[in-house]
């Protein structure tokens, strides 16, 4: 079971903070960091100090870091254009020496787009379709050759379709809950189908849904990755989770139920049951940036276990 680090920045972090998180990922042994890509705070959070960009945060950390992953879980197809966003994924990967996985959705939350006037279409999950097949298509055309796309809402002419990734293929990940729709763009399109905050109920339902996807355009379904997003909260003691779960301002109870919380052993014991549905990856949402002994515990203490078993 690979471990990932998985950062909400959104809610108040700056780039210092974000690069600190990012070498503890790295110098504890998980895989890879992540983060979200938002532009406003949600919930009672301040957002302090504002906003950091997912790319152009991953780009600083491409150049400080050297063996973890970077990524997005998910980018937001409303913030970039798709040709522009396959040049800037493009050139991190060549920064970072080819670690970086692209996530993409639709975009969804209405709100950030009002403040930063960003448009906020109506038909997202149709311009992801393309957005898709332009940023894979541009990665994919031949040095030399030229791509070009008529699509609905975006048309490209005789683009050279530079530069390459550093990877021959930057993995890419797509997720959600949706029953139809986002298994088939898994199928067609991702190297990895991620489904955040699920029970371990509903991620085998959805899990069986890609598969079925898979096989029904002829792709073998053991060729993609199948991850979880969970909000994670390990304490050594009772005590500790309490005081975690209460710097998230949530219930220890509840975070049991819908996440990975309690001690280390109980953490191993429900990722276990994520692994038996067939999940292979667990993205660790850390809500608490300061709280680096957070990590040092679950790598310690989690990781290690998972790692023996």
């Amino acid at each position: 079971m690979d471990l990932r680090i998985f950062t909400e920045p959104q809610q108040g972090a700056s780039y210092e903070t974000l690069l600190s998180v990012a070498k503890a990922t790295e110098d504890l042994g998980f895989d890879a960091f992540f983060r979200s890509d938002h532009y406003l705070k949600m919930g009672s959070a301040d957002g302090l100090p504002g906003p950091t960009d997912a790319w152009i945060t991953l780009a600083g950390l491409a150049r400080e870091t050297k063996r973890i992953r970077l990524g997005t879980l998910m980018t937001a197809g409303t913030f970039r254009l798709p040709g522009v966003l396959a040049i800037q994924v493009a050139q991190v990967d060549q920064m970072s020496g080819g670690r970086v996985e692209l996530g993409l959705g639709a975009g969804w939350f209405e709100e950030e787009h009002k403040a930063y006037g960003i448009p906020f279409p109506k038909e997202k999950f149709a311009r992801l379709e393309e957005q898709l097949a332009i940023v894979t298509g541009l990665w994919a055309t031949e040095t030399g050759k030229t791509f070009s796309y008529d699509g609905t809402y975006y048309q490209l002419t005789d683009s050279p379709a530079l530069p390459k990734p550093a990877q021959s293929k930057v993995p890419v990940l797509i997720g959600g809950h949706g029953a139809t729709r986002t298994p088939r763009l898994t199928a067609q399109y991702a190297d990895e189908f991620n489904i955040p905050f699920a029970s371990i109920e509903d991620t085998e339902r959805q899990f069986g849904r890609v598969r079925a996807a898979a096989e029904a355009i002829g792709r073998p379904a053991g060729d993609l990755v199948y991850s979880n997003a969970l909000v994670v909260c390990v304490g050594k003691d009772d005590a500790e989770v309490a005081r975690r779960a209460a710097a998230l301002g949530r219930e220890v109870e509840e975070l049991k139920a819908n996440g990975l919380a309690g001690s280390p052993a109980e953490v191993v014991d429900k990722i276990g049951r994520y692994g038996a549905v067939g999940s292979s990856r667990i993205y660790l949402q850390v809500m608490d940036l300061d709280d680096l002994d957070h990590l040092e515990l679950i790598s310690s203490q989690v990781q290690s276990q998972l790692a023996d078993s």
